[in-house]
């Protein structure tokens, strides 16, 4: 005796379970060759093997930026990373783009960046810039006034 599924009829002339056994095998198929194909994703990256970027190679060419004045900024620009650390402790931001750096402290209100970049070829970047804003909003704030908040803290 014929099963249900030789009775009744595709209409196209192939009985429905000719037609399922069909479709099943593309679909299996259409799995195998995709996952040939690659593209999948990437494993994630094992935490305890991350580490801070290393430090970017120094330039042999160098667009000399312009300092920043340095009255009532406590000293900060021509400060080396090594300096600003010591002063300011581990900042929030370490953050180097090619010879180019900065470094983002934050106070109780305010939070500071400090941007450094070497003023001659293969020198050692140093804070040539201060920016200064409130932790609430992002309005300037008093780059003197910051930089004596976050040494205090």
């Amino acid at each position: 005796m014929l099963g249900l599924s030789r009775v009744i009829s595709s209409g196209f002339g192939q009985p429905v379970g000719d037609r399922v056994a069909a479709v099943a095998a593309a679909m299996l198929l259409t799995g195998v060759l995709a996952g040939c194909a690659g593209g999948g994703s990437k494993p994630a990256p094992d935490p305890r093997h991350a580490q801070r970027p290393a430090t970017a190679a120094r330039s042999s060419i160098v667009v000399v930026p312009e300092v920043m004045g340095t009255a009532g900024l406590g000293g900060v620009i021509g400060s080396r990373a090594d300096a600003l650390t010591g002063r300011f402790g581990s900042p929030r931001i370490d953050l180097a783009e090619g010879d180019a750096r900065k470094l983002q402290f934050a106070g109780r209100s305010c939070v500071l960046d400090i941007f450094l970049y070497p003023l001659a070829a293969a020198a050692e970047p140093t804070a040539t810039h201060v920016e200064a804003r409130l932790r609430q909003g992002g309005a300037p704030a008093d780059p003197g006034a910051c930089i004596r908040e976050v040494e205090a803290r």
